[in-house]
């Protein structure tokens, strides 16, 4: 493939960064109940039409969109002056990524079908337990994908050929989106809080910064 080739298929990967993001955002802003305080509206709630739809999209879709994303800005910065810092960033943020496609499926098939079956009155589905190694899968995913998101911003920041401050507002919705967000909601009421939405606003901001500026100075940075 010539040069033009690869440089059009990194743009498309940049631009699944804002689109990843958006839909992400989209999908968190609805928290669900609490299924140990009332679980009967949390069946109701997963087992919804909008919840499916969100899932697929927000979570499902924009993961596998992110992961394309985070291939692509770490192959647009390997020839940038912060090209041994964005290669590493997008091993260990891609990988991270992966990892999270595993809760994501779940919650968006399998969730939806234990709602069901309660509320068809298998109470008992409720005691299913999942291993512990899709725990440990998703915690690794969580820790993996946040520090590749912030350090591909510092390589933004350090690369010379895309905006300092994308970098710094990269960085800044990673720590919202993954610390203020998804663990915090976790460690408090179990489910999304506002804050989640507004990372992954950041995030695609800063995505939508990076892949318009991209845009503008294609093929430059290929050449170096």
């Amino acid at each position: 493939m010539n040069t033009q080739g690869v440089t059009r298929w990194i743009l498309a990967g940049l631009w699944a960064l804002p689109v990843a993001w958006l839909v992400t955002a989209w999908g968190a802003l609805e928290p669900q109940p609490d299924q140990t305080k009332d679980t009967a509206a949390w069946a109701r709630f997963v087992s919804s039409g909008s919840y499916q739809a969100s899932h697929l999209l927000g979570a499902t879709a924009g993961t596998i969109l992110a992961l394309f994303g985070v291939f692509a800005l770490g192959c647009f910065l390997a020839n940038s002056r912060s090209g041994r810092l964005a290669l590493p960033a997008m091993a260990t943020g891609a990988l991270g990524t992966a990892l999270l496609l595993v809760p994501a499926v779940i919650s968006t098939f399998a969730t939806p079908a234990v709602g069901e079956a309660y509320l068809k009155g298998h109470e008992d589905v409720m005691q299913l337990d999942f291993p512990a190694s899709m725990t440990g899968a998703f915690l690794l995913g969580l820790l993996l994908a946040f520090l590749g998101s912030v350090l591909l911003g510092v390589a933004v920041w350090r690369s010379r050929v895309l905006p300092r401050w994308a970098g710094a507002l990269w960085a800044v919705g990673a720590v919202v989106f993954y610390v203020l967000g998804v663990v915090l909601g976790l460690a408090t009421t179990g489910s999304s809080l506002p804050t989640q939405s507004i990372g992954a606003v950041l995030l695609a901001a800063a995505g939508g910064w990076i892949a318009g500026h991209a845009s503008r100075q294609a093929p430059e940075p290929f050449q170096r």
